[in-house]
């Protein structure tokens, strides 16, 4: 989550000088936004269908490139059947996305919803604040009980919607399966094997079989082309090796919180110990030496081929032909006896990924849509389809029906490709992401879980603003800094300087504001 207020700035200060020259009549009253007229449908509070009267709702949303038409979606079909609901949707491609939600926000020619559209928290608060988005939490309470019902589960859910006016103007996809919110750390267990050796229970012992595997030809061709360690490039191994120093990512950034005290680890020795170990395995070509610059293709690809030794994912999709030669290892424990499994997402994983606009003439109805799909049975249409056709059940779950999963379609059967669809995933409804191996490497994993993941914390709009710049500057900062103590382009004698930068860029006051946040929130 390095980059998520950065991503948005430029794009959120467009909106911002868009809203103010488009609104300026009613500047900051929300009530030049166009507003629903009263509607004689009404809603069934309870059962199906949702409604007597056929309604009918206008729904934007993102496709990724790998779905179909929303409206061929077995989900979609099957549920107007059910619900008496018929959705319109205006598809938006991933590529040039976010300006189209500018524009919709911007030219007030809003939908009754936006589904799938990841709204972040900044516009959440600016366009609640105008009234283009309307308030949820009275809603949910009464026509929710599915999402409601999560929400007491899992309180962390509910402090991280919330804003610091109590309103609640987007719901999340809910992800309570631990193994869908955190990569799995997978090693050659073939090589270890072969050459004799253990799962490494520590830093140094990782260290040491990252060795192995450069030194003593474990592949067996007579060459050192073998791939000690690899990740995803950038930062994502600080993120991924962070727990075995002690370093956790809690409120969607770089914090510990210990004993309700947030502490931006940043500038830490605590990360100048890790930063100093990546080093190490980089200066050593036991970590991949393309981590700064390959492409995810690239990635994905050096799992397939069977040639590294320890990687980080969240599935073995990406290596099924030879997952047999992988296994899951626990964190290994640091120097100062760390073993956390930081690089955890929140129980609320994908923030805005539904939100009823002020246009809406039937938002009693609409809530009711949604909230079926924070149910096994919903979360099980949604990404499973048709019962006999897409899928059968074993012992409750559904599993895809093989003759299904060889025609290649399931991505254009379920708007879930792609990520942030507004829906629950649980263990029930997960048979394809979390199969017998993955839940073993989850297992492994599961003593060192965090035993709450805040998500990002939701300010209000002049601090959301404040926290902008301030991360936009320091984000930057840090990750070019630490990519080159990791790389030794930056010798570890800087680190004073280092420190004293962040210092200038007003971490501390970074800081502040989260912890105010954090004391705001409910727990």
């Amino acid at each position: 989550m390095y980059k998520l207020w950065g991503k948005y700035a430029l794009s959120t200060a467009l909106v911002s000088a868009l809203l103010l020259s488009g609104c300026s009549s009613n500047s900051g009253s929300g009530s030049d936004a166009k507003t629903a007229e009263p509607s004689e449908a009404t809603v069934n509070e309870t059962g199906f269908p949702l409604t007597k009267e056929p309604v009918t709702l206008n729904m934007f949303t993102r496709i990724a490139p790998l779905n179909g038409p929303f409206k061929d979606m077995p989900v979609f079909q099957d549920y107007e059947k059910m619900s008496n609901v018929h959705v319109n949707f205006t598809e938006a491609p991933t590529d040039g996305f976010q300006e189209k939600k500018n524009l919709l926000f911007a030219s007030n020619e809003l939908p009754d919803a936006f589904y799938r559209s990841g709204i972040t928290p900044l516009e959440a608060t600016q366009y609640g604040a105008v009234g283009q988005l309307i308030p949820l939490e009275d809603l949910i309470d009464k026509y929710a009980p599915n999402l409601k019902s999560l929400m007491e589960q899992y309180p962390e859910i509910r402090s991280a919607i919330t804003t610091p006016e109590g309103h609640i103007y987007a719901i999340p996809g809910i992800v309570t399966l631990a193994a869908a919110r955190t990569d799995k750390k997978w090693i050659n267990e073939a090589w270890l094997k072969k050459l004799g050796l253990k799962e490494p229970e520590t830093t140094d012992e990782l260290y040491d079989v990252l060795v192995a595997f450069r030194d003593k030809d474990p592949n067996g061709n007579g060459k050192k082309d073998e791939i000690p360690m690899t990740a995803r490039a950038g930062l994502a191994v600080v993120n991924l090796m962070s727990g075995s120093f002690g370093l956790d990512q809690q409120l969607g950034y770089n914090i510990n919180l210990e004993n309700d005290k947030v502490n931006i680890w940043m500038g830490s020795e605590k990360n100048k110990e890790l930063l100093m170990y990546l080093n190490k395995l980089y200066k050593e070509k036991l970590l991949d030496p393309e981590l700064f610059s390959q492409k995810e293709a690239q990635y994905l690809a050096k799992q397939g081929s069977g040639n590294a030794g320890f990687f980080f994912d969240q599935t073995n999709n990406n290596f099924l032909p030879i997952a047999d030669q992988y296994v899951g290892i626990a964190p290994p424990a640091g120097p100062h006896g760390d073993r956390l499994q930081a690089q955890t997402a929140p129980v609320p994983r994908d923030f805005g990924a539904f939100a009823i606009s002020s246009v809406n003439k039937y938002p009693e109805i609409t809530m009711r849509w949604i909230d079926y799909f924070y149910s096994d049975e919903g979360s099980t249409l949604l990404r499973f389809g048709r019962e006999g056709e897409h899928y059968e059940l074993k012992d409750g779950i559904p599993y895809y029906k093989e003759d299904f999963l060889k025609t290649d379609n399931q991505p254009k059967i379920t708007p879930y490709a792609g990520g942030g669809a507004p829906h629950l995933i649980s263990d029930k409804v997960a048979s394809y992401i979390n199969p017998p191996q993955v839940q073993e490497a989850q297992k492994k994993l599961d003593p060192y879980m965090p035993k709450v993941r805040y998500a990002a914390p939701m300010f209000d709009e002049k601090t959301a603003q404040e926290v902008n710049i301030l991360r936009n500057d320091i984000d930057k900062y840090y990750e070019e800094q630490s990519t080159k103590f990791i790389a030794g382009a930056l010798s570890f004698d800087k680190w004073d300087e280092f420190q004293s930068t962040l210092k200038k860029m007003q971490i501390d006051k970074l800081q502040e504001l989260y912890q105010a946040a954090y004391d705001k929130m409910e727990k």
